[in-house]
C-alpha cells in the first residue's frame, strides 16, 4: 500500500485561504487514492488545536500501524467559536483504528476520534445528557453531603458507583440515607449556585439552532435538574425524587430510580415521542451509569470521563469546551 503524502496534506490543510468542508484528494505516483468499494468508510477527526500544531508525523505512525488506507481529507469548522479541525476518510475497521488510538494519544496535543456512523446536525435529532459532572461541574449529592458534614462517607460511595464497582440503585439509597435531616433550604441554596460545564450552554444553543431536542437523564435529583433545565432551556428532564417531611430530607428516594437501564429507557421513549430515529440521538455522560444509555444512542460521548467510560464510548471530549461535541455531528460526509 502506498503511503499518504503527509507533507502535501499538511501544507494544504494549513493554508490560511483554505475553504472549509471541501475534500482534498492527493496524487500518488500519478494515481489518485480511490475508495476500495468492498470496504466501509470511516472518519478520523483531529481537533482541539490550531492546524499548524497537528502532529502529522504521529498520525502517519498511527495509520501505518493500523494498516489504514487514507482516501481523502478535509478541513471543517462547525462554528466560528471552534478551531478548524481535520477529518480524514479511510477504508478500514473503525474499531481496530480506535483501539490503536490509545497508544498514540499521549504523543498528540490534538484530540482524536474515530467515527463510522454519526448523527448529522442537519437532521432532526436528540441530545440526552447526564447532569452531574457532565452538564454541570459538580456532583450534587457530594455537595449536599459537604453541607451536612458527611462528605467523606458519601463521596466514597459515589466513587465506587461511578467506577461501576457498586450497583447504582444500591449506592444511591445508601448515600441518600446519610442525608437524613438536611433542611430543604440548603438544597435550594445549592441549586442556585450550580456551575455549568464549560461550553455546555454554547452546545445547547448550537443544537437548538438546528432544531434538536435537548434533555437530561440524571441519577441526580429533580430540584437540580429543574434548575439546569431553566439555565439551558432544555425540553425535558428525568431525575430522582427526594422525599421531604417538614422541609427536611427523610433519607428516602421516591419512585423509580434513574439508573443505567432507566436512562436508556428514557432516551428511547423520548426519542419515540419526538419521532426521532435512534440513529439521530446522542447520549453524553462521564460515569459507568451512563454506558447503557450511550450504547443505545446513535453516538455515545464521554465527557471528561472515567477511564472505563472514555475507552468504551464511541467518542470522547477529554479536555476543553463541550461545544466540541459539534465536531462529531458536523464533519463533511463522503456520499
Amino acid at each position: 500500500m502506498p503511503s499518504f503524502p503527509w507533507a502535501a496534506i499538511h501544507s494544504t490543510l494549513s493554508h490560511p485561504s483554505l475553504a472549509h468542508n471541501e475534500w482534498h484528494t492527493f496524487q500518488l505516483s500519478e494515481q489518485t487514492l480511490l475508495v476500495e468499494q468492498d470496504k466501509a468508510l470511516s472518519y478520523l477527526l483531529v481537533f482541539g488545536v490550531p492546524l499548524e500544531a497537528i502532529e502529522f508525523d504521529v498520525l502517519q505512525q498511527l495509520l501505518e500501524q493500523a494498516s489504514v488506507n487514507v482516501v481523502n481529507a478535509a478541513v471543517f469548522q462547525p462554528t466560528q467559536a471552534l478551531l478548524p479541525a481535520v477529518v480524514l476518510v479511510f477504508n478500514g475497521d473503525s474499531a481496530e483504528v480506535k483501539a490503536h488510538l490509545e497508544a498514540f494519544k499521549p504523543q498528540m496535543s490534538a484530540q482524536l476520534a474515530v467515527v463510522a456512523n454519526a448523527p448529522s446536525v442537519n437532521e432532526a435529532g436528540l441530545l440526552v445528557m447526564d447532569m452531574d459532572s457532565t452538564a454541570i461541574e459538580i456532583e450534587c449529592i457530594d455537595e449536599i453531603a459537604r453541607l451536612a458534614g458527611v462528605y467523606d462517607e458519601v463521596s466514597a460511595v459515589t466513587a465506587q458507583a461511578m467506577q461501576g464497582a457498586l450497583e447504582f440503585s444500591e449506592s444511591l439509597r445508601m448515600r441518600v440515607a446519610k442525608l437524613k435531616g438536611i433542611e430543604q433550604s440548603l438544597i435550594d441554596e445549592l441549586k442556585q449556585q450550580l456551575p455549568l460545564m464549560p461550553g455546555v450552554k454554547d452546545l445547547c444553543q448550537y443544537l437548538q439552532q438546528h432544531n434538536w431536542k435537548l434533555a437530561i437523564a440524571s441519577g441526580g435529583f429533580i430540584p437540580f435538574a429543574e434548575q439546569v433545565q431553566r439555565l439551558l432551556n432544555l425540553d425535558a428532564i428525568h431525575a430522582n425524587e427526594l422525599e421531604f417531611e417538614q422541609q427536611r430530607l427523610t433519607g428516602n428516594v421516591l419512585g423509580v430510580i434513574v439508573d443505567a437501564q432507566e436512562k436508556s429507557r428514557f432516551l428511547q421513549h423520548y426519542a419515540g415521542i419526538q419521532g426521532i430515529d435512534l440513529t439521530q440521538t446522542v447520549a453524553m455522560g462521564d460515569g459507568a451509569n451512563d454506558l447503557i444509555m450511550m450504547a443505545t444512542a446513535g453516538l455515545g460521548v464521554a465527557v471528561h470521563g472515567k477511564p472505563l467510560v472514555a475507552k468504551t464510548a464511541d467518542v470522547a471530549i477529554n479536555t476543553g469546551s463541550l461545544l466540541q461535541v459539534a465536531y462529531f455531528l458536523s464533519f463533511p460526509r463522503v456520499c
